[in-house]
Order: structure tokens, then C-alpha cells, then sequence
């Protein structure tokens, strides 16, 4: 089975993350999947394949050298984003010849380079998109495919010579909690690579800081004919409240090294109301800032109108840089594997977090590779299978370069 087989197949399972569930994994379709996978491992002939109770899957690919190398690690996620539906998902192979891509007729979805230039760099290449009504599940399941194909490769060519190599795949990694129960000393591993990154040659070690906000509005609901000095809306405190954040701090105003603040979510009535943001900076100083920020308004809130406003703040991941950049061989590492592929990388910081970000302080370094897909977590999501090829080949020349460089 060839790399572009199982990613069509892995993204027919529905494993979309719920962060109300309140449960590890977040939704039964993670498990489902995870289940299949292991069969798939099975097959291709790795060991020590565990899954657990929490929805972690590990397995082994025995060393094939003699060398005294150390283990390293994969990690992809199996969980697709709940932003948008990934039931149902319809892959196709498009070939590229430039302009409009039609990707459901009767509603017209359109996926246009006009809206995403990015389109124009794949210019004569096959790329997979969704149908139009759900996401494409690139993120993370073009990863996970990366990952065991290129295991299988591995295991069918014993005449690339390689170290222990330990394999993960995490559950709820979209909705933050990926890392929450990821058993680092049973891993085993000395680093590891989440290969959950975005267009080909992508190489991150940088990525945000974050924390997430959910401020809570308290009004006093009376009759409107007879609110006169009364009234308290609890809605509109929270439009007030959220006209004070600066709006040029908003994702949609920033990139590079900005960072924001995203109204993730708000729900109101005139009794009670509230906003959920997540916080971002790459900048640990503009990140506390930031939230000091959030918390000054909560208190300018109370003094306007007192006993209003409560918040719930709670800092979710950090950046990994201060982990991994003293360990610039791994990098380095990497890159090498890239070129060796026929890759140029691409060092950028993420616009985002993985879970290498909470491994890393977890004393696993884990800087985070391309898995090739663009436009995460909607429907105009979509993955060049040549990078999806690339990604899988980067992984292999990883573990061919380790035998020969260390």
C-alpha cells in the first residue's frame, strides 16, 4: 500500500476532537482508528505496539544495525480539527493545470487562487482535495500516513541501516490536549520529529506561546418595557468588553512573529454571557503582557459594574525554542534528511503549537516537519501528493542519516 492509498483511506475515518467531552479521547472515532492501525502495524511487522486505555498508540522498528544509536521518534496525531465536519470525507485527485477547482458544484465551493495563491506553487502536480462540505483531514492524518509508510519502507528494505525507532500517535491534539497523557520514559527516545507541519520543506522549532481566556458576564434580566436603571445586560458587557482588546491583534491582522488575540467563541443572553479567546505570542514577554492585558480589563469591568466579570485563564503550551535550540544537531539532522530527499527546508516559525511543543518541555525534543497540507481545519483544506511523498521520504533519510552521521 503506497503512502497516497492509506492517507484515502485514513481519511474516511471520523476522529474529529470534542473539547466539551470531558473524556480521553474526546470522541470514539480517535479509538476506532487507532484500532485499524494497529492491524496495519501488525502487518507491516513492528513490535512492542501498545495502545492504551487514553488512546496512545507506540510501536517499535527494531534496529538494524549494529551502532550504538539512539532511539528516535515519529509523532503524528489522529485527531482532525472540530472546526469544521470530517464525517463523510470524500477524497479526489485533482491534476493541476491552474485556476478554479470546483469542489462541489451544487453548492459552489470553489477553491481559487484568487482567495489562496498558495494554489499557483502546484501548477502541474496532482493534489488531493475534499468534496467541499467537510475537511480533507491532511492535518494530521497525511502525518500519520507519512509515518507508516514510511516504517513499511523500512521494513522492506533492510539494506538502509537505522536505529531503534519508536513510533506515537496521539489522541485530541487538536483541541490542546495531545501531550496530556504521553508516557515520554515509556517512549523511549532520545528526540523525536511531530510531522505535523504544513507546506513542503517546512521546519519548525519556534512556536507560539498560549494560553486560553474565557471571561464570564453576569447581568440582571428585567422586563424591557420597565428596565429603565434596572437592566444589566450581560451580552453587551461582553461586546464592550471585547471592543477594548486592541483589534489590530487580531489573527486576522497579524503574521510572522505577532502575535494576537482570537474570539474562539461567545454565547450570551441578558442573564449571562461569555467569550473564549486564546492568547498567542511567541514573545514570552509580550506573552505574559498580553494576559496581564486580559486581566486589567476584567478588573476595569468589575469597577463599571461590579461583581460582573470573572475570568478563567490558564496557559496551555510554550515556545519550544528554548528546548530544542541548544540541540541544534536534531535540526540539523533534519535538514540534511530534506535535502537528501530533494527538499529545500523552510525554517519558520509556527503559527500554532503541535504537541512537540509540550513534549519538549517534557524532555523529549521535538521540533515539528512538513506533512504537506495547506489550508488546515476548512474545506478548502488540501495536500500535493508530491509533498505527501517528499514527507514520507524526509522520515527515511532521517533514519538512514543517523546510522552514517553519528
Amino acid at each position: 500500500m503506497t503512502v497516497i492509498d492509506r492517507f484515502l483511506k485514513y481519511v474516511t475515518f471520523d476522529t474529529q476532537s470534542n473539547e466539551d467531552a470531558g473524556i480521553t479521547p474526546s470522541t470514539p472515532g480517535q479509538r476506532v482508528f487507532a484500532e485499524a492501525l494497529v492491524s496495519e502495524l501488525q502487518e507491516i511487522g513492528l513490535e512492542d505496539i501498545t495502545l492504551d486505555d487514553k488512546c496512545y498508540l507506540m510501536a517499535t522498528l527494531p534496529a538494524n544495525t549494529d551502532k550504538d544509536l539512539p532511539a528516535i521518534g515519529f509523532i503524528a496525531h489522529l485527531d482532525t480539527s472540530p472546526d469544521m465536519c470530517g464525517r463523510g470525507v470524500e477524497p479526489r485527485i485533482v491534476f493541476y493545470k491552474g485556476g478554479d477547482i470546483v469542489l462541489c458544484e451544487e453548492e459552489q465551493i470553489i477553491l481559487s487562487p484568487k482567495m489562496f495563491p498558495e494554489l499557483n506553487d502546484y501548477k502541474g502536480e496532482d493534489i488531493i482535495v475534499s468534496n467541499g462540505r467537510t475537511l480533507l483531514g491532511a492535518d494530521d492524518k497525511a502525518g500519520v500516513a507519512s509515518i507508516i509508510a514510511a516504517m513499511d519502507f523500512l521494513k522492506e528494505h533492510p539494506e538502509i541501516k537505522h536505529g531503534k525507532i519508536r513510533v506515537g500517535f496521539t489522541p485530541d491534539e487538536e483541541i490542546g490536549a495531545g501531550a496530556d497523557y504521553f508516557d515520554v520514559k515509556k517512549f523511549g527516545c532520545l528526540f523525536a520529529y511531530t510531522i505535523d507541519g504544513g507546506a513542503l520543506g517546512e521546519l519548525e522549532y519556534e512556536n507560539f506561546n498560549a494560553a486560553a481566556a474565557k471571561v464570564s458576564f453576569k447581568g440582571l434580566n428585567v422586563h424591557p418595557g420597565y428596565a429603565k436603571d434596572k437592566m444589566q445586560n450581560a451580552s453587551l458587557l461582553a461586546v464592550e468588553f471585547a471592543s477594548w482588546l486592541p483589534s489590530v491583534q487580531r489573527p486576522e491582522h497579524t503574521s510572522g512573529y505577532e502575535g494576537f488575540y482570537h474570539l474562539t467563541n461567545m454565547v450570551g443572553t441578558v442573564e449571562l454571557a461569555s467569550l473564549s479567546y486564546i492568547i498567542r505570542d511567541h514573545d514570552r514577554k509580550l506573552f505574559e503582557e498580553k494576559k496581564d492585558i486580559v486581566r486589567e480589563l476584567v478588573q476595569r469591568m468589575n469597577k463599571l459594574y461590579p461583581g460582573s466579570t470573572t475570568l478563567d485563564l490558564h496557559d496551555q503550551y510554550y515556545n519550544m525554542r528554548e528546548i530544542v535550540e541548544p540541540k541544534k544537531q536534531i535540526i540539523e539532522l533534519a535538514m540534511d534528511a530534506m535535502r537528501a530527499a530533494g527538499v529545500m527546508p523552510l525554517v519558520k516559525p509556527i503559527r500554532g503549537g503541535t504537541d512537540g511543543a509540550r513534549l519538549s518541555f517534557m524532555e523529549l525534543p521535538c521540533p515539528n516537519i512538513f506533512a504537506g497540507g495547506l489550508n488546515f481545519h476548512g474545506r478548502y483544506e488540501f495536500l500535493p501528493v508530491n509533498s505527501l511523498v517528499k514527507c514520507m521520504e524526509t522520515i527515511i533519510k532521517i533514519a538512514e542519516l543517523l546510522n552514517i552521521k553519528y
